[in-house]
């Protein structure tokens, strides 16, 4: 299992981006997905998550400003992030795990166990 984040970049206060996450060695359309990030000095935390049934979960810094989702014939999860705010400003991760989770541990770092490298997001004030 390999994931590969990319669409990262510096964004002014108010702008998008839209991460991917390819997948590599399994069909996500299988495995319970999400996106995390972490800000230095700051404990990785979860954004956005992506049930095997299509149910999504975002954490409430994010709602109605991120969108999760996948395409299964490309093998690739998306993060649409809009409204971007300067807090936004982290090492963003996907992660892929095929154990079902509950919806508290959909957000939980510790319950995923394949990760990507990381994509950097800048957010400018």
């Amino acid at each position: 299992v390999q994931l590969v984040e990319s669409g990262g970049g510096s964004v002014q206060a108010g702008g998008s981006l839209r991460l991917h996450c390819a997948a590599y060695g399994y069909g996500i359309s299988w495995y319970w997905m999400g996106w995390f990030r972490q800000a230095p000095g700051k404990e990785r935390e979860g954004v956005a998550a992506l049930d095997i049934d299509g149910s999504t979960t975002y954490a409430d810094s994010v709602k109605g400003r991120f969108t999760i989702s996948k395409d299964m014939a490309k093998n690739i999860l998306y993060l649409q992030m809009n409204s971007l705010k300067p807090e936004d400003t982290a090492m963003y991760y996907c992660a892929a795990d095929p154990n079902r989770k509950t919806s508290i541990q959909v957000l939980g770092a510790g319950y995923y166990n394949y990760w990507g490298q990381g994509t950097q997001v800048t957010v400018s004030s």
